[in-house]
């Protein structure tokens, strides 16, 4: 009787374990990808002339892929395998390799950027200031201006957050306040402590007229929220949408994901940073380590970066608003705000070639002449972005940069860390962060730039993902990181060249994943 009820438990869980939407979608998909890959198999086994043109489609690929404006790692990712199995290598990538979100998505959000381009004009005498105290942050300014399409603001101030639990704290006091609107966008969302307190509180300032909309990632919760979960909140008065959903489909709308991580309250109050709505995220549950995370709190007229770039998505998915007036920083705020430096939110998206995000992560390395500090829990980057770290640190920069101790993906740590050597050759002093695992995204240099966000050094952030970031200068938050980057260094350990030495085993695997880096 005892044997039966184990096995009865067992089995319940097994099947409670296969029927997770995650596995269920996966296996769909896997199985998906080996009935093309066997049909085109059969077809080329029983018809020459198919099999050439099956060879010619990957022919015609591989040249595309060459000629197109696009990172040579990616290209190189892909020609390799396409090469090596020519019959069905190019279908492969047609129906995989595409970058840019489906369809239907791109062109609504296309549409969505279009109509809100002429809400984030650039005030030139704020411009005007900040090349007078910098031209080099002005430049990057004027990069981040002209190419994001979001401005530079004075009038303006931020307070970093060492830890994920930290914000968390000001953020739910700041939460009870609200008295018009909420808007909350994330990529991971699981029940806990951490969102079970914040749904409580949505539903209170629903139930005094406050107007919340809430946006999580659909793949990113895909197993920690019931399916459709959206449902749920909308029974609660919470407006919500679920982004890009996914569909048991082989297709490349998987590919592109919200990354980002933004509050907005009353249009004058905003959060962003590394975290998501986890237990994990606050050290409420352990899973590798001590969860070391970054956040960030803008008050004032740069809010107004973050309610637009919230409301170009939320729009494109779900048309709501004929205008945005409403939502204007000095709308529910009277007076001016204090003033402290310069403040630039910005994001990043995978509708063109512009690669925002890695940009301004270049911009602050080459332009360094003192020290660039580098918080990132995966490193694995391309040639230009190693090229940049290794000829700071020629120059006589010190280039710091902090991985964790205990990943949370050991493949993935694998790549980081065939990184190491040549990063360590040239002089640049990498970390890794000995009590647990670094989550924060975040870059410091010569006491006067910074910027914290939610953008990894790794492909997927830099080039598919939609991400965003604030760019600092001269602010009290500047001065904030680096006082935890310089705690945070004595905590870790540092890698020298001996420790970069791997067995053959682990060097060959590494040698694999970086061919395969751009596709992780």
């Amino acid at each position: 009787m005892k044997f039966l009820k184990v096995m009865k438990k067992g089995i319940s869980k097994l099947l409670k374990v296969l029927l997770r939407r995650l596995v269920v979608v996966s296996v769909v998909i896997v199985l998906q990808i080996l009935w093309l890959i066997w049909l085109a198999q059969i077809i080329g086994e029983h018809s020459k002339p198919i099999e050439w043109c099956l060879q010619l489609v990957s022919i015609a690929v591989v040249v595309y892929i060459v000629n197109k404006e696009e990172n040579p790692a990616y290209k190189l990712a892909w020609t390799i395998p396409i090469l090596i199995f020519p019959i069905f290598g190019g279908l492969l990538y047609l129906t995989l390799g595409n970058k840019k979100p489906a369809r239907k998505l791109r062109l609504e959000l296309e549409r969505s950027l279009q109509e809100t381009d002429f809400l984030l004009p650039q005030d030139d005498s704020v411009m005007y200031n900040l090349k007078q105290r910098s031209p080099q942050a002005a430049t990057q300014a004027k990069y981040i201006e002209s190419s994001g399409g979001y401005p530079i603001y004075q009038n303006s101030s931020a307070k970093y957050y060492p830890s994920g639990e930290s914000m968390f704290e000001e953020m739910i006091e700041d939460l009870k306040k609200a008295k018009y609107y909420i808007f909350m966008e994330f990529f991971i969302v699981e029940e806990g402590y951490m969102w079970n307190t914040i749904l409580d509180i949505l539903k209170e300032r629903v139930d005094d007229g406050v107007e919340v909309r809430f946006m999580y990632d659909d793949v990113g919760c895909v197993d920690l929220l019931p399916y459709k979960y959206y449902k749920e909140l909308e029974r609660y008065g919470i407006s919500c949408v679920a982004f890009n959903p996914i569909i048991p489909l082989v297709s490349t709308a998987w590919n592109n994901r919200d990354h980002r991580k933004v509050v907005v309250i009353d249009g004058h109050t905003a959060y962003t940073g590394g975290l998501n709505l986890a237990d994990e995220y606050i050290n409420r549950k352990e899973r590798f380590g001590y969860w070391k995370d970054a956040g960030l709190k803008v008050i004032g007229d740069a809010v107004w970066n973050f309610t637009v770039m919230f409301l170009q998505v939320w729009n494109a998915i779900r048309k709501t608003d004929e205008g945005y007036g409403m939502f204007v920083p000095h709308g529910h705020h009277e007076g001016r705000f204090v003033d402290d430096g310069f403040i630039q939110p910005y994001a990043d998206n995978p509708l063109d070639t512009e690669t925002v995000g890695e940009n301004v992560y270049l911009n602050i390395i080459n332009a360094a002449t003192e020290y660039v500090y580098i918080y990132t829990p995966y490193l694995i980057i391309d040639n230009e972005m190693m090229t940049a770290l290794c000829l700071a640190s020629k120059r006589g920069v010190d280039v710091r940069i902090v991985t964790p101790g205990i990943p949370d993906k050991p493949t993935v740590f694998l790549l980081t860390q065939s990184y190491y050597a040549q990063l360590v050759e040239a002089g640049v002093k990498v970390y890794q962060y000995t009590p647990g695992f670094i989550h924060a995204k975040c870059f410091v240099s010569d006491d006067v730039i910074a910027t914290v966000g939610t953008i990894n050094m790794d492909y997927r952030s830099l080039y598919l993902h939609f991400e965003n970031g604030v760019f600092m200068y001269h602010c009290l938050a500047v001065t904030e990181v680096k006082i935890d980057m310089l705690k945070t260094f004595t905590q870790c350990e540092m890698i020298t060249k001996e420790k970069c030495q791997g067995n053959m085993v682990k060097r060959l695997m590494q040698s694999v994943l970086r061919v395969l880096a751009p596709l992780l």
